[in-house]
């Protein structure tokens, strides 16, 4: 038995935010700071972000795509064996945030949730995967709602806090979805997983969790060290990649797309100059549509078949890059 990708959909909020309005909005809340305009544009080469609206929760992004997608493949809830939530972001602490997407979408299927930064909604691939293979279900919804506008640091004290907020102000709204399906034919073929833990609290969230500081400056908001989480990351993903082709005897020349997540433009530069994948087997979303977390490896795919760049039988690899700090490749042949 195989397992096959039936279908693949991406919701991006309509509204906008600029670099420019960022850091305005810093000024206004940061009684003894001021950001250098074009800091976070030079810093990140991102020009704009979604924002979901008010009231708009993760769970609801995950049910605009997930329900487009299902639309699309003439599918209704009831035809999902299983719904996986996969998502850095969640609507609340219990229960599991899919109990809320699957209500929301009238799903009475079993559910869960993954969770593993931005490597989640990859991971639920995976996990999705050794269910079916393991004939436990035949299709299952992988799918993501990222709110990671609710986690950014507007009130700065000074430079240095500034750039320890510098992750957040990357961060962009969206929803994906993904069916994963029982198939004769071949489709996800190959995935390798690695981490290293000790640089852990290289970029975190603190709070909300049994070692909940309840300190205000600090609890709720993004901080991270990003030269040393790219650093960390970088080591890690060419000897996967290579590794990778050797074992399915394949070269880079073989695929389609490469599917990369994308964090800053200096990340997706680093990522060209350690991996030697071609810039041209890229969608490069980051400057446009902003750092979508869990969203960017489904949503890349979803922009490549829409636009023609990757259809039937072509050959996709997904690379995950997470805090934690975690590297991911999935390797997989889109349905004849």
């Amino acid at each position: 038995m195989h397992v096959a990708i039936g279908g693949v959909s991406a919701y991006l909020p309509p509204a906008l935010v600029t670099d420019r309005e960022i850091e305005a909005r810093i000024d206004r809340e940061s009684p003894g700071f001021t950001p250098r305009p074009g800091a976070i544009r030079k810093l990140s080469g991102i020009k704009t972000r979604h924002r979901a609206a008010t009231g708009e929760l993760a769970s609801d992004l995950a049910v605009a795509a997930a329900a487009k997608l299902l639309s699309g493949a003439g599918l209704g809830a009831h035809d999902v064996d299983l719904l996986v939530f996969a998502s850095a972001s969640q609507d609340l602490i219990e229960p599991a945030t899919a109990h809320v997407v699957a209500a929301k979408l009238g799903a009475s299927c079993p559910v869960f949730d993954v969770k593993n930064a931005c490597n989640s909604f990859l991971n639920g691939m995976q996990v999705a995967e050794a269910l079916i293979r393991s004939g436990q279900y035949r299709r299952v919804l992988v799918c993501t709602g990222e709110t990671g506008s609710r986690v950014v640091r507007w009130s700065v004290a000074d430079r240095e806090q500034f750039v320890d907020s510098l992750a957040g102000y990357t961060l962009s709204d969206a929803g994906a979805a993904m069916l994963l399906e029982a198939s004769a034919a071949p489709g996800l073929f190959h995935r390798d997983f690695s981490a290293d833990s000790s640089c852990w609290d290289v970029a975190s969230i603190p709070g909300h969790g049994g070692a909940n500081s309840r300190d205000p400056v600090t609890d709720g908001y993004l901080t991270g060290d990003g030269r040393t989480l790219m650093e960390s990351v970088v080591r890690g993903i060419r000897p996967q990649l290579d590794a990778a082709l050797a074992r399915t005897g394949l070269s880079r020349d073989d695929f389609a797309l490469f599917c990369v997540h994308q964090v800053g433009v200096p990340h997706l530069r680093a990522f060209l100059d350690c991996s030697g994948v071609p810039e041209d087997k890229l969608v490069v979303t980051i400057a446009e549509h902003g750092n979508v977390a869990s969203c960017s490896l489904p949503l890349q795919l979803s922009l490549a078949l829409e636009s023609g760049r990757c259809g039937p039988g072509d050959k996709v690899a997904f690379i995950g890059l997470a805090g934690g700090v975690s590297v991911g490749t999935v390797f997989a042949e889109l349905p004849s």
